[in-house]
Order: structure tokens, then sequence, then C-alpha cells
């Protein structure tokens, strides 16, 4: 889908917190005397004697085996051509970002002030010893291939131009799919590329690799039909020029059963689809206008099948799905190069992934009820979990299996697990929630509409159709404070409670029946309507809105009151509870309660163990539980291990199914070495505890505060489990990324109900 991205934006995300996107952080202690001698003089001279004495060990006391270098010039940044290397930079970081992200793969961005092949090529390759790979980025050609060969000849370690070969190798996956659906021979079909730049220049090649033959197809630039007999040739264009009498792209799309265009937007029309042959296959991957747009392509052609590079259609050309994988698996057997026995597996490995099952987190994620192969999912979404450990493994074997791997792998399992705990695929939990909300976007009612940060995010989340924001407060007030923040909400809807006489007096009456017998009287419950805390949870309530969002500035026990006035909990449930989702390092982890219940008996902590293991469902996720205490299995006495042990036995009879332990220590709950030392008869042992229980309100919400301060945590939530209709109660003082967060969740929960 695409996103509209304005400049305030986009620079306020880049200078928020420290400038930039990245930041090297320290894999070792550092907290003693110690710990710097042996990081640094006198210890560090060990580690430097031993890669001495055998070069090879620099990948064993180093960060080299798993650190790539992102590195340009700035000839050919994205759509903005030559503006030169610190212009680049934001680029690079984020190239490094998602090395991060999908593959664990650490990045130092390099930008370099060089415009002549022959000393970037000598720069370039002084950098070796630093890094186990190197991803060229951004330069332009014809010298960008100059560059690539040189360094893939002289360098050994691996070394792509991601430009070149990343769109080459996922729209090579696509083809050789789409030509099995419409029962093509790849060696007898016609290609017709448009485009010569560094992009359709690898396609071509690589496609030819795939079987195209050179005299099926015809390449054409901004100038027309690429032709033997035109003067302004370079010796790359002259490598796909032809004698046909063919001169412009109608010309060659005549009859064509494939056309690539890595081009510009908008120039292919539907009467030039019309020309090509049956069941055409139409990859338009111009960003971010496609040489021809979707539906005028689709409306032309019922037999066609279309790729684009937008993430809105069917079939996206992503280049994430290769480079952080392919990557990964050069790395993990310390290959020499990336060579072409491994860019062929990447493709198979991508195209062979399409044709198998899609597993609910995936169809979810993107709001599908079944996707499968066919003409509309020719490719894996970028979202898939299963890339990481399909890639990296076939990339790596090919590697071994054509004699470039130093380092081959010997147990395929553990090596799978590895790589699930790499970037743990978990990491991916809020990108696939916001997905998931793309797909059915519903009304969400903003309590605080009169706050900067609520409209912010409510401006966010009507962008990128996460879901539809409902502001609710003073028309007058909201209205000015969208015109001095330069907000543009225009069309989104302001319900001001006190011009709703007609509201007001039927929720009034609602209210007034579902109380009357707890002691509110109907003036009461007719004053209280009028507070936007009632008005929004009633307008969920009867269907007016979808979900419900507030908290920002108010106390979350006097945020939550008016909603379990209005709307109750769950039909079956005892109580509401409070989780946060604890991003980390190590993996998200889910903590209740931290928010709601002060001091819970073990009978109601069993009702929030019950919610929580089903909140963490919802987030496709087996929930491991641990119930915590000071204590480890009666160790010590008192009465928190005593409410804690009783609470484990209670929820194991309550819930079989579960993998529940406790009482045990919160250290020792995820500390598998300990519980395999001292407890070898935990459940959680070989399972990795991922929710935890806290024995009380205070325990749990100082536990998630510190983690989130000190320990580097993202906290998203709380997340509220047990009311019968969606409604989620914002941290005070909420950051309008946590605020989009929540509502991606609130829409998720307005689909399926947590």
């Amino acid at each position: 889908m695409a996103i509209k991205i304005r400049k305030e934006d986009a620079l306020n995300y880049h200078t928020q917190g420290k400038p930039g996107k990245i930041e090297v952080i320290p894999t070792k202690p550092l907290s003693s005397q110690m710990d710097l001698a042996l990081a640094y003089s006198p210890g560090v001279a060990e580690p430097c004697k031993e890669i001495e004495a055998d070069v090879e060990n620099v990948y064993k006391y180093t960060a080299k085996g798993n650190l790539i270098g992102v590195i340009t010039n700035g000839t050919a940044v994205l759509g903005l051509g030559d503006i030169g290397p610190e212009a680049s930079k934001p680029v690079m970081e984020g190239k490094g970002v998602l090395f991060k992200k999908f593959a664990g793969i650490d990045v130092f961005d390099i930008e370099i002030n060089e415009k002549d092949p022959k000393k970037l090529i000598q720069i370039i390759k002084s950098l070796e010893p630093t890094f186990g790979g190197i991803n060229l980025e951004d330069i332009k050609a014809p010298e960008c291939f100059e560059i690539e060969t040189a360094l893939k000849k002289e360098m050994k370690i691996p070394v792509m131009h991601d430009d070149q070969h990343g769109t080459a190798i996922i729209s090579g996956a696509a083809l050789m799919n789409a030509l099995e659906i419409v029962e093509k021979d790849i060696s007898k079909i016609k290609l017709v590329v448009n485009g010569a730049g560094a992009s359709a220049v690898s396609c071509t090649r690589f496609y030819m690799s795939l079987g195209v033959k050179r005299e099926n197809l015809v390449m054409c630039d901004k100038e027309g039909a690429i032709r033997n007999d035109r003067p302004d040739l370079d010796y790359i264009k002259k490598e796909f020029s032809t004698a046909r009498d063919i001169h412009t792209l109608s010309d060659a799309l005549e009859g064509a059963d494939v056309f690539l265009g890595l081009s510009a937007g908008n120039i292919v029309s539907q009467d030039q689809i019309k020309l090509m042959g049956p069941n055409p296959i139409v990859f338009a991957l111009a960003n971010p206008d496609p040489e021809i747009p979707y539906d005028l392509a689709i409306a032309a052609r019922e037999d066609l099948i279309m790729a684009t590079g937008r993430s809105d259609h069917p079939n996206q050309v992503n280049n994430v799905l290769g480079f952080p994988y392919i990557f990964r698996g050069a790395l993990d057997v310390r290959a020499t190069s990336i060579n072409e026995e491994m860019k062929l597996a990447a493709a198979q490995a991508i195209a062979k992934l399409a044709k198998e099952p899609v597993p609910d987190i995936v169809n979810k994620a993107y709001g599908e009820s079944k996707l499968g192969f066919g003409r509309m999912y020719l490719i894996p979404k970028p979202l898939d979990p299963r890339l990481i450990t399909t890639i990296a493994p076939a990339v790596a074997k090919a590697a071994m299996d054509s004699g470039v791997a130093k380092f081959p792998i010997k147990d395929w399992d553990a090596y799978e697990l590895e790589l699930q705990e790499r970037i743990g695929i978990d990491q991916r939990l809020m990108s696939v929630v916001i997905a998931r909300a793309k797909k059915d976007p519903k009304r969400v009612v903003f309590a605080e509409a009169d706050n900067r940060k609520i409209l912010k995010a409510a401006q966010i989340i009507r962008d990128e159709k996460i879901g539809n924001p409902i502001l609710l407060g003073n028309r007058k007030k909201i209205l000015a404070l969208i015109e001095d923040n330069s907000l543009d909400l225009n069309g989104v809807t302001i319900i001001d409670p006190m011009e709703e006489k007609e509201m007001l007096h039927n929720f009034a009456d609602i209210l007034f029946k579902k109380r009357q017998r707890k002691g509110m009287t109907n003036s009461e419950a007719s004053r209280l309507v009028t507070q936007r805390n009632y008005f929004g949870a009633l307008m969920v309530e009867t269907g007016a809105a979808d979900a419900f969002i507030s908290g920002l500035t108010k106390d979350y026990p006097k945020t939550i009151l008016p909603s379990l006035h209005a709307i109750g909990v769950k039909p079956g449930a005892k109580r509401v509870a409070g989780m946060y989702i604890m991003n980390t390092a190590k993996g998200p982890f889910f903590f209740a309660d931290a928010t709601v219940n002060l001091d819970p008996t073990a009978e109601e902590l069993v009702d929030i163990i019950g919610l929580t293991a089903d909140a963490v469902r919802f987030f496709n996720m087996e929930p491991k539980i641990a119930v915590l205490s000071y204590s480890n299995f009666g160790s010590a006495e008192g009465n928190i291990p005593s409410k804690m042990a009783k609470a484990t036995a209670m929820a194991k009879k309550r819930f079989p199914d579960l993998i529940i332990e406790g009482e045990m220590q919160a250290n020792v709950a995820i500390n598998e070495e300990i519980q395999r030392e001292m407890y070898p008869f935990s459940n959680l042992l070989n399972k990795k505890a991922n929710t935890l229980i806290f024995p009380d309100l205070s325990s749990g919400n100082i536990a998630y505060k510190l983690l989130a301060e000190l320990g580097n945590a993202e906290a998203i939530g709380p997340i509220l489990l047990g009311m019968n209709k969606p409604v989620h109660i914002l941290q005070l003082g909420s950051s309008i990324r946590e605020i989009v967060n929540m509502v991606a969740i609130a829409v998720v929960d307005a689909q399926t109900n947590i």
C-alpha cells in the first residue's frame, strides 16, 4: 500500500532522539576495570596475537563474520540521481536497518567521495580486513558493472551490487512461477525489457541464465529499441542490441510473452499491452509509479499476470525478499564470493516457497483468507517468517556445492534454529499487526483529540490506512490545533459531544440501564455521558465506532472505569487485565498484569493467566508462561511465594494444554542454563519462557518500566484484556509511535476481538 510521506515527518523521524537511524552497541560487559582491561589494553593483545598467527581467527574473535559494509559514492541514489556521498547516507543507514531487522546482520555504512571507478575499486578493496561482505549500493551505470566485476575478482569476501542483482533474483523467481502457471517454455518466450540501467541489464542477464534466448529479447531505452545501427551505444547496450526490424516499444511488444519494465512510470498504454501474445506477463517495476498502472493493465487483458514494485498490488517485487538472506547464507559459510550458483539458488528457493502452504501468520498479516500459489501470488510476502530459513540455507548450500564456502554447515537443523534466534522471527510482531490492520481498517474513536500527539497519530493512521480516526472533543479547539500544527486531517470525522443532543440522550438511557442497580441515578448518567471517556466508550458499545482509545493525559484507573461501566467484560470473564509486550534483543516478552489488578489473589492470577495466554496466541505465538516470585520452587517462605505456587498449581489444572512453570525468580525463568543446572525438572527447560506473570501490579509495573528505560526495550501497550469490545488505554504520556502501535492493535482487536 502506498504510504503518504510528508517532508516534516521524514525529517523529524531522522532527527528525533539521536540523529540518524543506527548506532554501535557493545556486545560484552563493560562495567568494571577488569572488563575494560579485557576489552582493550592489555587483554586485547591476546586475540590480536591469535589472529596474527592465523588470520581466519578474525572470525572467532571479532565481529567481522556478521558485519557487512554498505558502500556507495552517491552517484545513483534512489530516484534522486547523483546527489553526493553525504546526501546518500540516510539511504545507506536505512539499508543497514533492513539488514539488521530481517537477517540480524550488523552494518557499517560507508559513503566514499570518489567517482573514478579505478580509485573507488582500490578504496573498497582496502576495506576487506574489516568486513565479512560488501553490499554495493546506488552507484551509477555503467561504472557499477566495472566496479563490481573488479571487486568480485580481487576480493575474497562476498560482494554484491544489490541494485543489479536484487531485482534480478526476486523478479527471476516470479518469472519462473509465472511461466509455470501459463505453461510456457522459458527458452521460447519473447522478452521485452524497457530500461537499460544497472537493474535492467542485470535482470536481463539473469533471465538469460534461466533460459531466455538472446535472439528472443529486445531491450528498449528512452530512444526506442536498442538496435545495432544506433551510433549512441556503449559497450553494455551493445550486448543487448538487435538487428531485427524493430524500432519502437510498440514494435517490440507485438506478440511478446513477457514485458519487464525498469524505466519510468506511466509510459505504457493499454493498447500496447493488448499487442502482447496470449497470457502475457507484465513486470512493471518502476517506482513509485509502474510503467502502466495496475488497474489499467488488468482491465486491458483478462489473461494478464502482473507484478509491480508496490505493496498495494499483488506480486510485489521487493529486494528485501533477497539481499538480507543472501548475505546471511554467504556469511554463515564464510563464502569468498556471491556467485551465479548462489543467486540462482536464492531465486529457486523464493519460487519454491511461494508454492508451499502459506502459514496463518502470513494470511492474517495481509488480511487474506487464503493466500496460495497462482496468478495473484507468484512470490512470498516480505513479512513471511519462513524467508530466512528458506533462502539463507539454500544460498549457503550453493556456496558449499560450488566450492566457495570456507566454513561448511554440518547440522542443518541446528542452523535453522540459529537463524530463527538471530532475528527472532518475532521481532516483526508489530509489522505483522500493522499490515493486518491495513487490510480491514476500523473506526477508532479518540477521547483526547484536543492533544497534538493524538492528532498527529490520527493523521498517520489515516494516511497509512491503519484505521479511520474519529476525533472526540471541542470542535473549535480541535480545528485550531490542526491549523496551528499544520496537520492534514481533512475529511476526518470530528464529534463534539456537546453538539450531539440526541446521542447524549440515548447514551444516558443506555448507561442508566446498565448501572441503575449499581447506585447510578438517571441524572448522574446524563452528566457522565458528556465526559469523553463515557461518550467514546458508548460509541463503541452502540456500534457508532469499532474501537476506543484514551489514557494519554489521565491516570489509568480513571480512564478505564467509564469503559467498564459502559461496555463491561466479556461473557464468562471475571475481570480485565493489562499486558505489555516488551520487544527486547532476545525477542518479545509478554508482561502481565502491570496495569489493572493491584494485588490479585491466587484465584485471580489464574484468570489473568488465561486472559494473557489468549492474548499471546492472538499475536500468533505459543504462550510459555513463568509465574514469578522471589522464590524458586519453595526455596523461600512468604505470602508471595505461597500465592504464586498456588496459582501455578491451579492454572496447570485449569489449562492443562498450557506450558506453565513456577513459582520462580525472573532470572531463572529466562535463563535456561540455570534451569538446566539447578532445576532440570522445569517445564520451561528448552522452551524459553516468553510470558511472565507478576505477583502484583507494583512488581509488574516496575519491571516493565525499568526494562524500557535501562534495557533498551520497546514497550508496546498496555493491552487491555478481557473487555467485551475493543478498548485500549494508552500509557500516560505515550509517544506518537506508541499511539499508532496501540491503534493498530485496537483495529486488529476489532477485526477479531482479543
